[in-house]
């Protein structure tokens, strides 16, 4: 018996590897890792460098410019609400229960706290994302099929 559980503990699916390391480039992640019982996997990649190299003699001035213009780029984006519902997990993003079916939610449509408001699929399994509160849809952050991150604001409700 003690044999079977060793090969089966050494057994990798690796068909899941394959889409972890998927969900890892398509989300710029450098790690992810998943449990199942006893099983545990862990997929890492080595991030791009984000040092700008500049040459020794360069001036102090031109090394400090690209971060000079990161935050006046990242302040022309939009920036995400306070109060949105964020994503709990690493997954795709779903607004409807299927293909073709009614979405969840619209702009604009009233909630109760609990109702369904979109699914992340996560590792095959359908996740149910629920209004925290009730109100009112004011703004849906995400578009259908779409790859998300964990605590990426998803939806507002007012």
């Amino acid at each position: 018996m003690g044999d079977h559980k060793e090969q089966q503990a050494m057994r990798v699916d690796t068909a899941l590897v394959k889409e972890l390391a998927e969900l890892l480039s398509a989300n710029e992640l450098t790690e992810i890792e998943v449990e199942d019982g006893d099983r545990k996997i862990k997929v890492k990649r080595e991030s791009a460098p984000v040092v700008s190299y500049a040459p020794a003699t360069a001036p102090a001035a031109a090394i400090a410019n690209p971060l000079a213009a990161a935050p006046a780029a990242e302040a022309s984006a939009p920036a995400a609400p306070v109060d949105a519902v964020k994503s709990p997990m690493v997954g795709t993003a779903y607004l409807s229960a299927e293909p073709g079916a009614k979405p969840f939610i619209a702009v604009g449509s009233p909630v109760k706290q609990g109702d369904t408001l979109l699914i992340i699929e996560a590792m095959k399994v359908m996740n149910p994302i629920t209004a925290p509160k009730g109100g009112k849809v004011s703004q849906i952050l995400i578009s259908d099929s779409q790859p998300v991150e964990f605590d990426q604001p998803l939806v507002v409700i007012e």
